[in-house]
């Protein structure tokens, strides 16, 4: 059978009541992330900025804006939805592709899930669905998608946004192949972009025209049957005619790629987390000021100077992907949150002096979460440190305590705290309810202010 087909064919057929507990518990987990980072990224101007567009352009107001609450059409909601998501760079990351599969899957779902009125299991098969096929179809890809420049979270999220919605609208196989061709057909996002605010819009379209794909498909529009593997298909022309079939099929329903997902405990690219947490160690162990470093030098993954490499960085979304950066904001604040990463902060002389000194070389026998890290001090003295499975990776999960620290502290900085915990409780037991309304109402600044 056609790649694409048994795709579908293995997202349609899969019913909630056989989906294991701990994905379901894992899909959970995903949605408390998504919904504390992009509370706290609903504060950026640029939220707004999509707001008074979505305000302008109008449309039938049947889903929610996390944070502000507005109400808006799927589409809108779906695109503002993916782009908070994705604007701190402080959601997951499937290790094995370092696709971020929340950002463009969850918002379409929840889209979906609003106007279906579909009970809070069903919310949580569809994301774990959605999920699956957006990892599967980037392992199929792996490496050479993103080696030639694609963005894979804004490019295969469509996938995992199409699979997601469409099983929750009630899609057949057919419909759910011809989702696929329709979402594969509108894959966009280039790598040039990451550092700025353009980053962040990719897995919101991803969302906003994987859903579009599923609804389409539903009311009868159809498209190749063969996305992936055609002739002039998503491995064809966007993976230099290169793919890996097995990865996208073997134990479909079996294996689950969620086990290969890490939440994150910093707000930046994700490989050089490993730097920031052997930095914030050596930091509080040796009690080190920065006028005491002479240099700090890492051997890495080679992911970390291909995608991190920018010893200058301009404005704070350039600093997420600057392992400099990264390095000294942990030598010199002991953290690596949103706020290391403002344009004030990336403009600090004293991080600017500790970013010149920090170097990476990379060597293929390190492992992405791994770094062997040395700070050279000025009497002359070198500590070292080895991280070989950094927090937030897959051996290494961020445990229900660590997810809901990190919940409370983002959540807060828009919902007061009653409401924060309120919604943080309705999150984890949407698995008992019977829709996603008191999740999504709860995920908006204006509910304490409503009446009653």
């Amino acid at each position: 059978m056609p790649p694409t087909k048994t795709l579908a064919e293995f997202v349609i057929d899969t019913k909630a009541d056989a989906i294991p507990d701990w994905v379901l518990h894992e899909s959970t987990r995903t949605l408390i992330n998504l919904l504390a980072i992009s509370l706290s990224a609903s504060r950026h101007p640029t939220a707004g900025t999509l707001e008074a567009w979505a305000r302008a352009e109008g449309g039938n107001p049947r889903a929610t804006v996390i944070g502000s609450g507005m109400r808006t059409s799927l589409g809108h909601a779906s695109l503002i939805n993916g782009y908070l998501a994705h604007l701190q760079d402080y959601d997951d990351t499937h290790f094995p592709t370092v696709l971020h599969p929340t950002a463009p899957t969850w918002p379409a779902v929840l889209a979906a899930a609003e106007t279906t009125r579909a009970r809070g299991r069903d919310v949580l098969a569809a994301f774990a669905l959605g999920a699956e096929a957006c990892c599967r179809v980037a392992l199929s890809t792996h490496p050479w998608h993103y080696d030639e420049g694609w963005h894979i979270t804004g490019t295969v999220g469509a996938f995992g946004a199409a699979a997601g919605a469409g099983w929750l609208l009630g899609l057949d196989s057919t419909q759910m192949v011809h989702a696929f061709g329709l979402a594969g057909t509108q894959a966009l996002g280039l790598r040039e972009v990451f550092g700025s605010t353009g980053k962040p819009l990719h897995p919101g379209k991803a969302a906003s025209n994987g859903l579009q794909a599923a609804q389409l498909a539903k009311e009868g529009m159809t498209s190749t049957d063969e996305i992936l593997a055609g002739r002039r298909g998503f491995w064809a022309v966007l993976c230099g005619g290169k793919s890996n079939e097995e990865a996208l099929l073997a134990g479909l329903g079996e294996r689950w790629e969620l086990k290969n997902n890490g939440l994150k405990p910093y707000a930046n690219g994700i490989v050089s987390h490993p730097i920031q947490e052997a930095v914030i160690a050596l930091r509080n162990r040796h009690h080190l000021q920065p006028d005491q470093v002479q240099s700090i030098a890492a051997r890495t993954h080679p992911l970390v100077p291909e995608l991190m490499n920018r010893p200058n960085p301009r404005v704070g979304l350039e600093g997420k992907f600057s392992f400099q950066h990264c390095a000294a904001a942990a030598l010199v604040d002991g953290a690596g949150h949103d706020a290391q990463f403002t344009d004030a902060k990336v403009l600090d002389p004293v991080i600017s002096a500790v970013r010149a000194k920090v170097s990476a070389t990379p060597d293929k026998s390190i492992e992405e979460e791994e770094v062997h890290l040395s700070i050279t001090l000025t009497d002359g003295r070198v500590v070292s440190m080895h991280i070989e499975h950094a927090a937030g990776s897959p051996k290494n999960p961020m445990s229900d305590a660590a997810l809901e620290a990190k919940f409370r502290a983002l959540a807060t900085e828009v919902l007061d705290e009653q409401q924060a915990e309120r919604l943080l409780e309705a999150a984890w037991r949407l698995d008992q309810a019977s829709n996603i309304h008191e999740v999504m109402t709860l995920a908006s600044r204006q509910t304490a202010a409503s009446p009653g």
